[in-house]
């Protein structure tokens, strides 16, 4: 009987032994109640690449169709009516890109661009291939590695203040993307001319755009021209 009773104790020692170093082993974890908030978190965003000097790209991940560095763009346009103007706001809203209008020192009035009428201002000028309509205030280009340059058609041709500015500016460096508006006329060999006209700077086919052309057709437009 006592070899009985020495095997209890013995084994309820080693019991209590057992639970002892159960609740010392707990006792070193660290307390954890929101265990699903202590993970590492997942990232639900696509990473995009630090904005970059025009001049010295330094990355060339794609992060969208159109630049992120809107200082690199510039829409610059001539309109006399207010489609051109309209359009190149369009552009350069979808390009996140700067805007800027040639001004006529002069400003065209509606008897002015009377295209019936061949004595009127627009049509002598349109005649004359030597006229260069002045601009009222200078536009920098300094900064820019890509600019889109906007007019309407009159009589087949860009209106001769658009040989004004490019007669009047360097652009080396620059990527140069014509467009256009008419009421019926393509862009023809306008942006030809005005490229022999400039000299310098890289020269894409232009495009002439009806004003019912959708935002997605636009912006399938900028991206391609901007690859």
């Amino acid at each position: 009987m006592q070899c009985c009773g020495m095997k209890r104790i013995a084994s309820i020692f080693a019991a209590v032994l057992m639970l002892a170093l159960a609740i010392s082993s707990c006792a070193k974890q660290p307390s954890s109640p929101n265990s699903e908030n202590t993970a590492a978190p997942t990232q639900s965003t696509a990473l995009t690449a630090a904005p970059t000097e025009c001049a010295q790209p330094t990355d060339t991940t794609e992060t969208s169709e159109v630049p992120t560095d809107k200082s690199c763009v510039l829409v610059l346009y001539f309109s006399a009516t207010g489609n051109t103007k309209l359009l190149a706001e369009r552009i350069a809203r979808l390009a996140d890109a700067d805007i800027a209008e040639i001004s006529p020192a002069q400003p065209y009035t509606a008897e002015d661009l009377n295209y019936h009428d061949r004595s009127t201002r627009a049509s002598a000028e349109q005649n004359d291939s030597s006229a260069r309509p002045a601009i009222a205030e200078d536009i920098s280009l300094d900064g820019y590695s890509v600019v889109f340059l906007g007019y309407p058609i009159w009589w087949g041709r860009p209106p001769r203040i658009l040989n004004t500015f490019v007669e009047s500016h360097d652009f080396s460096g620059i990527t140069i993307i014509p467009f256009c508006t008419s009421g019926s006329s393509d862009i023809g060999s306008s942006d030809d001319a005005l490229a022999a006209l400039a000299g310098s700077g890289s020269w894409l086919d232009g495009r002439r755009f009806a004003m019912s052309i959708s935002d997605d057709e636009l912006l399938s437009w900028i991206g391609d021209s901007l690859e």
